[in-house]
């Protein structure tokens, strides 16, 4: 098991986990299916901060759900793409993204 999954299970166990391998696309398959379970929010950590993860999110913003980024879960080869895709999100895109780090991100979701 990754630690990005363990960390989601054993911070939420509502949470619905799901490993997107494609940059995005399994938000085209799964996006009416998340809709149809009540799903609203998208939370993202992933490799390749200027790739990958910038196409599941813009995929998620294009399909209506709030996404959620925990900035010390990505990571990126590009150190260059990495800060100017964070850069981007804090300054263009807040209306769709919320950007946290993972111990707000526990906190949120720990019981109070």
């Amino acid at each position: 098991m990754s630690f990005t999954a363990f960390f989601l299970q054993n911070a939420s166990p509502r949470m619905h986990i799901v490993n997107g391998r494609q940059n995005g696309s399994f938000l085209a398959s799964r996006g009416r299916n998340f809709r149809l379970k009540g799903v609203r929010c998208v939370v993202v950590t992933g490799a390749e901060t200027d790739v990958c993860v910038l196409s599941t999110v813009l995929a998620a913003v294009d399909r209506g759900f709030r996404v959620v980024i925990v900035e010390d879960a990505l990571c990126s080869s590009s150190d260059a793409g990495h800060e100017a895709l964070m850069t981007i999100y804090r300054t263009r895109m807040q209306e769709q993204i919320d950007l946290v780090n993972s111990r707000e991100l526990l906190d949120l979701w720990s019981p109070r």
